[in-house]
């Protein structure tokens, strides 16, 4: 498996992965290809694939605040689960962080997802269960 930050040519990749992973994408909004490619162009380091045999089936993408690191739409393909990718992914995505001095690390999980929640304990996170989460977007495209 080889980690390499992904770049606009593995867009169709990208959300092929998404989809396979049931990861749910907004297309026409932060998801187009024209959203990713000027995420992408701010952040390259941001966006990060595992491939394995030149594929890809992996991925996270990052963001940061400065103060905060974040590791999002964290995905695998269902063929290559239970292999070490994701971990080598948040492992990989903190390493990334840390070069911004990031030294606070953190994931948004549904709670319905049993799987992340006990991937992200495995790694070292703490879940807090004293934080409610507001949201307002502009769309449900956002």
């Amino acid at each position: 498996m080889e980690m390499r930050k992904l770049t606009i040519d593995n867009y169709g990749e990208l959300i092929e992965l998404w989809s396979k992973a049931r990861l749910p994408f907004k297309p026409k909004g932060r998801d187009s290809k024209k959203a990713i490619t000027a995420q992408m162009k701010a952040n390259p380091e941001f966006f990060l694939g595992a491939f394995a045999n030149n594929h890809l089936v992996g991925v996270a993408i990052l963001s940061c605040d400065m103060r905060k690191g974040w590791i999002n739409r964290l995905a695998v393909d269902p063929t290559y689960r239970r292999l070490g990718i994701a971990k080598a992914l948040i492992a990989e995505s903190e390493k990334i962080l840390r070069r911004y001095g990031v030294k606070i690390f953190c994931s948004l999980i549904e709670d319905y997802n049993v799987a992340s929640k006990n991937l992200f304990k495995k790694c070292g996170y703490v879940e807090h269960r004293d934080i409610i989460y507001f949201s307002k977007r502009d769309s449900d495209e956002i």
